[in-house]
């Protein structure tokens, strides 16, 4: 597969630009970005450096952190690519257009499974959207339907069949894609369980997105950075803790934790890609064109990624957790990544 080499006015003027100022030029590509599509990412820059070519350094800044560092602007100081676990909002758009990030190329490259798990050694969870919005929400609708903080303590306060344990989660911070993934894929749908918020979700949406979009602070839930390997260490030496991130590290961790069954699907490869279970979410990672013919190996690292052996189906990332996307879509993103097609303001 052939990518055309991008040669255009921007590229010769940014190299121009990097000469002028007297700045050392990279010969290295730097991406930023998602702690979760990072396993991936890293997997990708492994195998352009055993091809010969200089390995790509790869950092876990968040998927937020790793936006507000590719739109910063354009140049050698600034990163080359970008993961994230979410689509770029179009706030953060704007902002790389603003600063000069005017050529942004999107490749999709696969699915991913939000997961809610424990330690090995901990009790069998088995729960609803509703329940995991009741044990982290804020606030909570009382007896008298007005708002009042979360009074739940233990699990077995919100159901008498969930552990008589105390509520104890370690997720991601506010950066994290995962984060923002979660908070859509569970917290606003079992919101919408209880009653008085479906009500309130008519009667005034901004109020609704507010109780959904607020997690409590009162120790329940635990910000655990943007480190989930070490979430995964903490669940194992704490059978009483529930852990959230992304389902390749569930995979990678299968003998020390296991996956919760939530409203009846549970995390696994094949339930991810059926559709079956409902915690899941695309996973991308963001080109700046603009560097393409001044960074060495941009080009390179696309193809790579793109690629058959990389994103197919029986690809290198699926061992690694990828949820490979369905071959024609894929065959989208490989036609738009060979093109180098930016992302237009239409898209939003």
């Amino acid at each position: 597969m052939k990518f055309a080499t991008f040669t255009s006015a921007a590229a010769l003027v940014l190299s121009t630009v990097v000469l002028a100022s007297g700045a050392q030029a990279r010969d290295q590509i730097r991406v930023v970005g998602s702690s979760t599509v990072y396993p991936f990412t890293t997997a990708v820059a492994e195998q352009l450096g055993k091809a010969g070519g200089k390995t790509p350094v790869v950092e876990s800044t968040g998927t937020g952190g790793g936006m507000k560092l590719f739109c910063a602007g354009v140049g050698v100081d600034h990163p080359d690519a970008t993961n994230a676990s979410r689509r770029i909002k179009k706030s953060e758009f704007d902002d790389c257009q603003k600063n000069g990030v005017t050529d942004v190329v999107e490749l999709k490259i696969g699915f991913d499974g939000i997961v809610i798990a424990n330690s090995k050694s901990g009790p069998d969870l088995t729960l609803t959207k509703t329940q995991v919005f009741q044990a982290l929400a804020r606030e909570l609708p009382g007896a008298d339907g007005k708002l009042a903080p979360n009074p739940y303590k233990n699990w077995s306060d919100i159901d008498a069949s969930l552990p008589n344990e105390k509520i104890e989660v370690l997720g991601p911070p506010p950066t994290s894609g995962t984060r923002d993934a979660f908070l859509e894929l569970v917290m606003e749908t079992g919101a919408e369980g209880v009653p008085a918020l479906k009500d309130l979700k008519k009667a005034d949406s901004k109020a609704f997105d507010k109780v959904w979009k607020s997690i409590r602070e009162d120790g329940a839930y635990i910000d655990a950075g943007e480190n989930d390997n070490l979430i995964v260490q903490k669940l194992e030496a704490n059978p009483k803790a529930v852990g959230i991130f992304g389902y390749s590290f569930l995979e990678e961790n299968a003998s020390k934790i296991k996956g919760a069954t939530v409203d009846g699907g549970t995390p696994t490869f094949e339930n991810i890609a059926s559709g079956s279970y409902k915690v899941s979410r695309p996973l991308f990672v963001y080109i700046k064109k603009q560097h393409v013919g001044v960074v060495p190996g941009v080009d390179k690292f696309v193809e790579e990624y793109v690629s058959d052996k990389a994103i197919g189906e029986d690809g290198y990332l699926s061992s690694k957790g990828l949820i490979p996307l369905p071959a024609e879509e894929r065959t989208k993103v490989v036609e738009n990544a060979k093109a180098m097609k930016p992302l237009g303001a239409e898209a939003f």
